[in-house]
């Protein structure tokens, strides 16, 4: 419980054994739900996650976007915060994004990546992928997102309910982020985190990724 807001933590997971250790060990005491949901992961995520106190939640059909959904349906706090399983987003500073949350006054908050203060952590490739994922989306919505692909995130749970959340791939990183902009009823706000460099092996392709993201946008903002 945060200043009388239940809090749960959500984390998809893929073969994330090292990554997940290091952040549940680091995660506060005022987190009440945490939940890894381990999309068919072949090593011992799972072990390791119920272990250290996790609610682990099986996700055998693989994808980014759908191991949210599930994670999403089996949550039942006020608010939830994402977090990838690589160690990558600082666990340390959920309490400095829920007090941003609460003192903006938002109903979705965005923790961008940028600027990326260690150079490790993400190279001239992905920055510049990100750059223009995030200039596509932010010209088609018409709303300024910094950081369209950040896998970090503070909303209500209550808002799910006004999302049409479709992507069970990465593109879902950037669909939660649309149905908030573009839903008047949604207060959004974004602030910039500490971003480091991931534990274990990358699962983004960032061409095939890529591409994908910049069509759904499309998609997105001409059919729906």
């Amino acid at each position: 419980m945060y200043k009388g807001q239940s809090i749960a933590v959500i984390i998809p997971c893929l073969n994330e054994e090292q990554g997940v250790e290091k952040i549940l060990r680091g995660m506060p005491d005022f987190v009440d739900e945490i939940i890894v949901v381990d999309n068919n992961s072949t090593d011992r995520t799972s072990e390791v996650a119920a272990a250290l106190g996790a609610k682990v939640i099986r996700e055998d059909v693989r994808g980014y976007g759908r191991s949210y959904k599930r994670g999403f349906a089996g949550a039942t706090s006020d608010l939830i915060v994402t977090l990838d399983g690589d160690h990558s987003y600082p666990v340390d500073a959920l309490s400095y994004l829920l007090e941003a949350f609460l003192h903006l006054d938002v109903d979705f908050l965005n923790a961008s990546r940028f600027p990326v203060r260690d150079r490790r952590a993400m190279s001239f490739k992905h920055k510049f992928g990100n750059l223009v994922q995030s200039l596509a989306m932010s010209i088609l919505f018409f709303r300024w997102v910094r950081d369209s692909q950040s896998g970090m995130w503070v909303f209500r749970r209550s808002i799910l309910t006004d999302m049409k959340l479709e992507s069970d791939g990465m593109a879902f990183s950037e669909e939660i982020k649309i149905e908030a902009v573009r839903n008047p009823r949604i207060r959004f706000g974004e602030i910039s985190i500490q971003y480091s460099s991931r534990v274990g092996e990358t699962k983004l392709n960032p061409w095939r990724d890529g591409f994908h993201n910049l069509a759904f946008l499309l998609k997105k903002r001409l059919f729906r």
